[in-house]
Order: structure tokens, then sequence, then C-alpha cells
């Protein structure tokens, strides 16, 4: 999924979010970078005026699904 997150408020948000997800990785890949979705700094290390993809590696399919359902609110309109 695509999202945008481009205030500081808004990554410091979803950090928060991904922190209380212990059951999978959480990762935020941007152009050829990726970093890990529970660091602020990995996510303050990209371009945040542009979305990035965020990609929820779990074998819980319900911790999934709650996952995306959090994020959903920040889904990217256009699809870049």
């Amino acid at each position: 999924m695509k999202i945008s997150i481009n205030t500081i408020e808004k990554a410091k948000e979803f950090v928060s979010i991904c922190s209380k997800y212990h059951d999978g990785d959480i990762l935020v890949k941007q152009n050829q970078y990726v970093v890990d979705g529970k660091s602020i700094l990995g996510i303050f290390s990209l371009n945040l005026v542009e979305p990035v993809k965020v990609i929820m590696d779990s074998e819980n399919d319900n911790s999934k699904i709650g996952f995306y359902n959090n994020i959903q609110r920040w889904k990217a309109e256009n699809n870049y």
C-alpha cells in the first residue's frame, strides 16, 4: 500500500502504530531505500514529500488486516 506521511506528526503517529505490531516486520520502501517502519530515524531519512510503499511481513493475517486498516487514513490518493 502506498501512503503519504508528509508531516512530522503523521510520521510519529505512523511509527507509533508500527511499534504495536510485534509479530511481523514492517518495511517502508522508497525507490531503492528500505527502512524499518518502527524506526523514527529510518522514516525521517526518507523524502516524505513523496508517498512511500508499506509492506507488513507477518504470518498472522489478523495482524496484517489490523495494521492496514490502521494506516488506511494515509493511503496515497494517486498511484505515483
